[in-house]
């Protein structure tokens, strides 16, 4: 992990956050571990996501966790420059790991889809709009559709005794153990 603190105190974890096409419902549930966030946050450096300001993904990232499907060009180039400039990429939530929610409107040609909700949805505007939206992909895919993912975490969203787990093991070096009889009844999609 990146050595970012001064001497004498240990190295905290640059950690960020990314939310592509999803609900926030893993955010929410991140924020859900409650007091334990106090004994986490001496020993991250948060870089990154939709509670901090930086407007850039930064290099050198220890951890990124990323909620949400890749269902448009802005989530792809995200979740590439999360790939390149992370050493561990964390799939958070059944969105991220299945696509679930999103992957709902695969079944329909992206033309035909906002067509439907645009034009003959609507009795005003009947406009697909175009300027400042990020063109569709053909499908909503999960993150491993598009890069190495080196841990999926599921759930709908992840109960937040499983996102503790699940930092605490990172923050200390290695991969959850998602059979620990502490953690596995939690551990789910749904």
């Amino acid at each position: 992990m990146s050595a970012t603190t001064s001497p004498g105190t240990p190295p905290r974890v640059r950690l960020a956050t990314m939310w592509l096409d999803g609900c926030s419902g893993c955010h929410m549930s991140l924020l859900d571990i409650d007091e334990a966030l106090v004994a986490v946050a001496p020993r991250i450096e948060m870089v990154y996501g939709p509670l901090v300001d930086a407007q850039e993904f930064p290099e050198n990232v220890d951890v990124t966790l990323i909620e949400g499907a890749v269902s448009n060009h802005d989530d792809l180039e995200h979740v590439r420059t999360a790939r390149a400039r992370s050493r561990l990429l964390v799939a958070l939530g059944d969105c991220a790991v299945t696509s679930n929610v999103p992957s709902m409107r695969n079944r329909w040609p992206v033309k035909n889809l906002l067509e439907t909700i645009y034009v003959a949805g609507t009795d005003t505007g009947r406009l697909v709009p175009t300027e400042g939206v990020p063109p569709l992909l053909k499908k909503s895919v999960p993150l491993h559709d598009i890069v190495k993912i080196d841990l999926h975490v599921p759930g709908c969203p992840p109960a937040a005794p499983v996102i503790l787990f699940t930092l605490t093991a990172l923050l200390d070096g290695h991969m959850p153990d998602f059979t620990d009889p502490c953690v596995v009844s939690k551990v789910r999609f749904g």
